[in-house]
């Protein structure tokens, strides 16, 4: 008997052993992030020495896209596995809980929970949204949540902000300035470094890498700049010369060649492109959210070294992705949402244990194929039926074939990106295509020239065929938001043992 008790014993921390030996993830999500980092060149302007110092041993994804163009789809395609198309989530308004597809399986982090890991997150991970009894963070998805930015706003300095609704610029109000058509406002905070919102996250994620987990563990950190209102302390707008710094080149034919089925042109300036132009604070804005990423950066780089100086360093796997681009004037228009190549394109850096160098792979991955990655890198059983592909190999052999495009999905349309080219279909027949290569900044639409309709046969096969009609339910966000308590009830609602 005594025998077998020291046998069972034996066992026991073989397993205990093992599971330790799976590697660890760190998930770090930046909100409103495009390329404008160092890593990708964007912007040579960027100032990110902490992305330039984590790529040194890592892989940058030039082409990585996002599965949807906006915060609530990008982050619920991201976490359960499916496109919009498939999920039904299109938009802000829409909550993937909500969603038959959704009710029925796992999302990333409740599989790892499911799976043997530990979960737990602070930031913005999920995206926010009204519930029944409270509101939805995505609390429930994780075995431990905290909220950092409980309480906590954004304090300006007065005198320094700039916002378009208000009418006000560099501290200056003028009414006739107003644009209510426009959602651009930045400044210093009053608050130091430490007493901001993405430092808290931060320093709370140095306090678990202080912890001694019994098991593998899964963390989200998500920070929330460079969303808007792009208010950081003064010490980040100090970086950055306003005199000189270089706005992107917006031509003012751009929009021209980009025509409706019926001859019309499609887009038009945005109400945030006319009010930076009429008063003329492109260099300002282009500062503001150049400011607010090394800001973000700085964050970073506290997590990082908590990383490095903690024991999990050599057994965690580290992920920072964006959750989609941002336009800065491109294609006369600032923030989302759009199919062009500013909003779809996005940060991805991962590094596995034992990278010892930078590799930058080309391949279109999707933000999507995440999900079933992480599964495997972890050697968890495979997640079947989500829309994600595996890229593990691409992270072993960065010359792997891969024959996937990035797609993604919005509530008007379709963009696929796939090697050099990327072709974009709206919902009303409005179509575009680019080759990147040669033009990056997609001023020249090919979509009526004859010399590349094999391209366009190829790239239409990826276009959705059948779109997810959206769950209507929907509750209100609470105005209070922030302060507000998290749904308690939700959790009882997610049984992993009956999730896929």
């Amino acid at each position: 008997m005594k025998k077998i008790f020291l046998l069972m014993i034996f066992i026991l921390g073989m397993f205990q052993i093992s599971a330790q030996k799976k590697p660890n993830i760190i998930f770090i999500a930046i909100d409103d992030i495009n390329d404008w980092v160092g890593p990708l060149e964007g912007n040579k302007q960027a100032i990110t020495p902490n992305m330039d110092n984590f790529i040194e041993e890592a892989m940058v994804f030039k082409n990585a896209v996002c599965a949807a163009p906006i915060c609530g789809p990008s982050r619920s395609a991201i976490l359960s596995g499916f496109l919009p198309s498939t999920s039904g989530v299109y938009g802000n308004s829409q909550n993937m809980i909500y969603s038959d597809i959704v009710k029925k399986n796992a999302t990333l982090p409740e599989y790892f929970s499911k799976n043997g890991y530990y979960t737990l997150a602070n930031g913005k991970i999920f995206h926010k949204h009204g519930a029944e009894f409270g509101t939805d963070f995505g609390h429930w998805a994780f075995d431990e949540f905290a909220r950092a930015r409980r309480y906590e706003k954004d304090p300006v300095n007065k005198k320094r902000y700039t916002a378009s609704k208000a009418g006000i610029i560099n501290g200056e109000k003028k009414p006739e300035y107003k644009s209510k058509k426009s959602k651009l406002s930045w400044g210093p905070t009053i608050d130091s470094f430490e007493e901001t919102v993405d430092y808290k996250v931060a320093d709370w994620a140095c306090n678990q890498l202080k912890r001694d987990f019994d098991r593998p563990f899964f963390m989200g950190v998500g920070f929330i700049k460079p969303h808007l209102p792009w208010i950081v302390p003064q010490e980040f707008f100090d970086m950055y010369d306003v005199n000189k710094i270089i706005p992107p080149i917006v031509p003012e034919d751009d929009l021209d060649d980009i025509l409706k089925p019926n001859g019309e042109k499609a887009f038009q300036p945005t109400g945030e492109y006319k009010w930076i132009k009429k008063h003329g604070l492109e260099k300002e804005a282009t500062r503001a959210y150049l400011a607010n990423i090394s800001y973000v950066d700085a964050c970073l780089g506290v997590v990082m070294e908590a990383l490095e100086e903690s024991g999990y360093a050599d057994n965690t796997i580290v992920i920072i992705w964006g959750d989609h681009g941002w336009h800065l004037g491109e294609k006369q228009r600032y923030l989302k949402n759009t199919t062009f190549l500013e909003a779809v394109r996005t940060p991805l850096f991962i590094r596995l244990p034992g990278m010892k160098k930078a590799e930058v792979v080309d391949q279109n991955v999707s933000l999507i194929d995440l999900y079933p990655t992480l599964v495997s890198l972890c050697g968890l059983p495979e997640k079947a039926n989500i829309d994600g592909h595996d890229f593990s190999t691409i992270l072993k052999n960065p010359n792997s074939n891969w024959d996937y495009p990035g797609i993604t999905i919005t509530s008007e349309g379709t963009s696929i990106l796939k090697g050099k080219w990327h072709y974009m279909v709206s919902l009303k027949g409005t179509e575009q295509l680019y080759n990147i290569e040669k033009d990056p900044m997609e001023w020249e639409n090919l979509i009526l020239n004859k010399n590349y309709k094999s391209v366009l046969k190829e790239l239409k096969k990826w276009v959705p065929k059948k779109r997810q009609i959206p769950n209507k339910t929907h509750f209100d966000k609470q105005k209070n938001y922030v302060d507000a308590e998290a749904d308690p009830t939700i959790k009882a609602t997610r049984n992993l043992e009956n999730l896929n």
